[in-house]
């Protein structure tokens, strides 16, 4: 144990006195959290939770823009600018220019026509013609070239059944009209001699707003406890693990230096067997890995939240959560250490380490998630070790989920772990015995 020691006590002076491997590890994955939580906060915030700045340019004023004022209420619909109503071409500049998301542009007497329209229409039905119109009215939208086509969609369908709506009541409207009178004139046609004695009803239909079917959004979790979803349950352990997979270029570059300064040969010159060396290193960085983690994990809980962001939720599943740290800390670190074992020099080291976790990452969903993919790089992302530590995170953290529901992603970490481990120590007594 005193070997084992002796071993870790040197790797931590080495770790210490090398301020940028430090820089690294600690602050790269706390500024990373920190910016894109709160960039991706705005933007999800924009998709759905506040509302957008849309320009509503009525030259209608009738019961069609009052109608659709009614139904976008989580939309900030602005209708004028300076005590004076907005012209289209000015609200269209306006958008343009990025003062707003959206303009919608209702056009002069679209209320008027649409009535007559579905007068036509009733009438043609009653007399069983089916009748075409040649141009149908047209309610313009126009976007902000930088927003987002989810915004878009959204906004498209929620004018769309908005218009749906008020040309539904104003059919029933026109129907209670005409029926009537189309009902009289057949039962006449059928009484013959008895027409005299039909009297034909006033037929009223008045459909109130009262809804009879409603739509509820929830989040499914394994516990039943759902999780708001948020930036922040996403961002928190997706970059603390590219933070503790980053753990690889500090640590590769010690073997590396350690070679090619003679301290290696040293050390296995004395009775220290190289398992126990690497299991100092193994050891040190697992710690290191731990505080990194507790660092982001107090960003999230404290910082981010002062920051204007929610709360990062960690559950009652703390066992599960540290036994996800320790396998993926042990995936790193072998992978520190058997590139360090192949690597010829520290910068063959630095620059391959970097781009491959960086590459992992964006493969394993911490960049984009990984259902957001295409369908090739969604299967491209099983084998990511980054993503199979983001996918255990995620089912603890948002999905309520157990020891025994990562017992997958453990296995895999592990089986990473030691399969290189495995290769380090292969390559390294290959190159022992060809010295």
């Amino acid at each position: 144990m005193g070997k084992l020691f002796a071993t870790m006590r040197k790797d931590l002076l080495l770790l210490w006195r090398d301020r940028a491997g430090l820089l690294v590890l600690f602050v790269m994955p706390a500024v990373l959290v920190l910016i894109i939580t709160l960039v991706q906060e705005n933007v999800h915030k924009l998709m759905g939770e506040t509302a957008a700045r849309v320009l509503m340019v009525d030259n209608d004023q009738g019961e069609l823009g009052r109608h659709i004022v009614g139904k976008m209420t989580r939309i900030d619909l602005v209708t004028e600018i300076g005590g004076r109503r907005v012209e289209r071409a000015e609200a269209i500049k306006l958008v343009a220019g990025g003062d707003y998301q959206a303009c919608i542009v209702i056009p002069e007497g679209l209320s008027r026509d649409l009535a007559e329209r579905t007068r036509k229409e009733i009438e043609g039905s009653l007399k069983g013609e089916q009748g075409t119109f040649a141009d149908l009215p047209v309610v313009e939208i126009y976007f902000d070239p930088t927003v987002l086509g989810g915004f878009r969609s959204a906004m498209q369908n929620a004018l769309q059944l908005g218009l749906l709506g008020f040309e539904t009541a104003e059919k029933i409207k026109a129907l209670s009209e005409k029926l009537p009178d189309h009902l009289e004139v057949e039962l006449r046609k059928a009484a013959g001699n008895f027409a005299g004695m039909i009297k034909i009803p006033e037929l009223q239909i008045d459909l109130g707003p009262e809804q009879l079917l409603s739509v509820t959004a929830s989040s499914a979790s394994l516990d039943g406890l759902a999780v708001v979803p948020s930036p922040i349950q996403h961002n928190v352990p997706a970059w603390a693990l590219f933070g503790m997979f980053f753990i690889v270029v500090p640590m590769s570059g010690s073997l590396i230096r350690e070679r090619q300064e003679g301290t290696l040969t040293r050390l296995l010159s004395m009775p220290v067997p190289y398992p126990v060396i690497l299991g100092g290193k193994l050891v040190t960085f697992v710690v290191v890995c731990f505080c990194q983690f507790a660092l982001i994990l107090l960003i999230g809980k404290f910082l981010l939240p002062a920051l204007g962001t929610d709360v990062f939720m960690v559950g009652d599943q703390s066992l599960a959560a540290l036994l996800v740290v320790l396998a993926a800390t042990l995936a790193a670190t072998g992978y520190g250490i058997m590139l360090g074992t192949l690597a010829r020099s520290y910068e063959q080291a630095s620059m391959f380490g970097s781009i491959s976790v960086v590459a992992a990452s964006a493969i394993g969903g911490v960049m984009v998630p990984v259902y957001a993919m295409p369908e090739v790089m969604r299967k491209i992302s099983v084998l990511s070790p980054v993503g199979w530590g983001l996918e255990a995170f995620l089912d603890i953290f948002v999905r309520g989920g157990n020891v025994a529901s990562i017992s997958g992603e453990l296995a895999l970490l592990v089986s990473f772990a030691l399969g290189t481990c495995g290769a380090a120590w292969f390559f390294f007594s290959q190159r022992v015995r060809s010295a």
